[in-house]
């Protein structure tokens, strides 16, 4: 196998390598059709609070490793299957062993990588999406009695902002306890995630029973017309009342108002209920993500 040079760094630190790599990223991704990489990793080539580190295999491919051992990687298209993505592997595999490597899309390649290291896929998660008249009978709601939907800048005027922000910080950590990205947030982290470029107040659904925050629907627009369903999450002191449905509606119904024609959402392979309850409301599985480990 080739010996290829592999320089470990914080890309926020070293602006000028970033070009390149941003580069790579969007040329794989016009490739394959797929990003390699989500969004927290992208936000990782910039801010040096999340402490991601970076392999480079100069103007050719790029691991990025986070502190909680997901890895996500990218090969330039055109020096595939020499080498490069099995060098990046071994490189994080002599530090982090237990690392958790992303395969965005699942695609052949990454299959092929995968199987040759006799690799496990230890997570599934599918992107679903729903369009046309099944997206717009999914955005008709009627709110059950006693309950409102507001705005986070709705929320903010009447509440107040430290009220709003602690009570959707602890339905976040309720609904989520469970969930090794979205569970566990500090209110830094919920800040830093309403510091995204595509991030709208208006876009935040909160539903309420009174004062007290039963839930929440954050939407996301994306810049090439795409909406998604980002986090919806219910208190457990509101779970069993049959809100669930109601609340998905409120961000479907936002994101046909912005004049979206498809919404895309994350579930987890093995939710069977929650993709179930997706299925019966059109949406479809257009994407398929999984986290490979070392068997």
């Amino acid at each position: 196998m080739t010996n290829f040079q592999i320089t470990s760094v914080q890309l926020p630190a070293v602006p000028t390598q970033q070009a390149w790599v941003k580069s790579l990223i969007a040329k794989a991704e016009a490739h394959d059709g797929v990003a390699p990489f989500s969004e927290v990793f992208l936000q990782g080539l910039n801010d040096d609070r999340l402490r991601h580190r970076h392999l480079l295999i100069a103007d050719s491919a790029v691991a990025a490793l986070a502190p909680d051992g997901g890895v996500e990687l990218v090969v330039d298209p055109q020096w595939r299957r020499e080498g490069r993505g099995s060098a990046l592997i071994n490189e994080v595999l002599a530090e982090e062993s237990a690392a958790q490597f992303w395969a965005h899309g699942n695609l052949p390649a990454a299959r092929a990588l995968a199987e040759s290291r006799s690799m496990k896929v230890t997570r599934r998660l599918l992107v679903m999406g729903v369009e046309g008249s099944p997206l717009l009978e999914a955005s008709q709601v009627d709110l059950p009695h006693g309950f409102a939907a507001l705005n986070y800048t709705q929320a903010v005027e009447r509440f107040g902002r430290e009220t709003v922000e602690q009570a959707w910080l602890e339905a976040n950590n309720d609904a989520f306890s469970w969930h090794p990205e979205q569970g566990g947030w500090t209110l830094s982290q919920l800040h830093q995630g309403m510091e995204a470029d595509w991030f709208d107040p208006a876009g935040v659904l909160l539903l309420y029973h009174g004062e007290q925050l039963a839930g929440f629907h954050w939407t996301k627009v994306h810049p090439q017309g795409d909406g998604e369903v980002y986090v919806v999450g219910l208190a457990s002191a509101f779970r069993g009342q049959g809100l669930g449905d109601p609340l998905l509606r409120i961000g479907l119904r936002y994101l046909v108002e912005q004049g979206v024609r498809r919404v895309i959402l994350y579930v987890e392979a093995d939710n069977q209920p929650a993709v179930a309850r997706y299925e019966d409301l059109g949406f479809s599985t257009v994407e398929d993500h999984v986290v490979y480990q070392e068997a």
